[in-house]
């Protein structure tokens, strides 16, 4: 018996890097999990990895920063899975320039990503929960719900060169405080993760020189980080070196297990100790 048995949980990027291997811990526990990603190869992969587990999974793919897609991603876990118990927002990127390269787009992109998009998904969500727990209360259940916002350091301290993430980091902090005071008395517990460096695409070392970028809906943006920048920054970390993927998930899974039933409207820095 996982302590996720009979727990639905959409996690949104969860097709690479973090959010794959958030969703596989859940799955792990019992969860049964939507999937979200740009793309469905990905998506496609998360989901049999997690049927390869014993697990069952959904996909819901598309732009989270897409005006319906809240709609339609709570809509797939309660059609499919008869139910929502744990949304971990997760997807995002970063599209980084000093402020006075930055254009409009980029700032609005990554806000409507980060910030708007998890807003959207929140409140088309609402409905649903205040049914599902209107119905339990009438069979004498308490169902302690989960919300989990992926928020960065960049959010908490601020980053040269990313005042449009740091920005909409730093209010998915106000979300989760604002919204844990909303919904307690619905029995949901709602936290953010500030993740430090962790070692994903968008944290390659790079050789001198190279470039790299993703592909983001025709976008070509720039990622990666310079080997002997990363190097310094692993130096800065106590424990010596970016954060495992794994490791990451990890920290997530603490928000969403019953240990943590009584902790809400709490940002919990992962950093190695930065």
């Amino acid at each position: 018996m996982g302590q996720l048995d009979g727990r639905v949980a959409i996690v949104t990027g969860s097709g690479r890097g973090i959010g794959q291997q958030i969703a596989l811990r859940l799955a792990r526990d019992g969860a049964r999990i939507v999937v979200n990603d740009l793309d469905e190869a990905p998506a496609s992969e998360t989901i049999a990895l997690v049927e390869a587990m014993g697990g069952q999974a959904v996909a819901c793919n598309g732009d989270v920063a897409a005006a319906d897609f809240g709609e339609r991603i709570v809509g797939t876990a309660m059609e499919r899975f008869g139910g929502c118990h744990i949304i971990v927002n997760n997807a995002g990127f970063t599209w980084d320039s000093v402020i006075q390269k930055m254009t409009d787009e980029q700032w609005h992109t990554i806000l409507d990503v980060h910030l708007t998009a998890p807003f959207r998904l929140l409140r088309a969500f609402f409905p649903h929960l205040k049914a599902q727990v209107e119905a339990e209360r009438k069979e004498g259940l308490r169902i302690v719900r989960k919300v989990v916002n992926i928020s960065s350091t960049s959010g908490v301290d601020g980053n040269a060169g990313q005042a449009n993430y740091s920005s909409g980091k730093a209010g998915v902090i106000g979300l989760t405080k604002a919204l844990a005071r909303e919904w307690g008395r619905y029995d949901v517990t709602v936290n953010a993760l500030a993740f430090g460096l962790i070692q994903t695409r968008l944290t390659r070392a790079l050789a001198e020189g190279e470039g790299g970028t993703i592909d983001v809906q025709g976008r070509e943006i720039k990622v990666g980080i310079q080997a002997g920048r990363l190097a310094v920054a692993d130096q800065m970390i106590p424990m010596g070196r970016g954060g495992l993927p794994e490791e990451a998930a990890g920290s997530v899974y603490l928000f969403c297990s019953p240990d943590s039933d009584y902790v809400s409207g709490q940002t919990l820095v992962v950093s190695g100790g930065a």
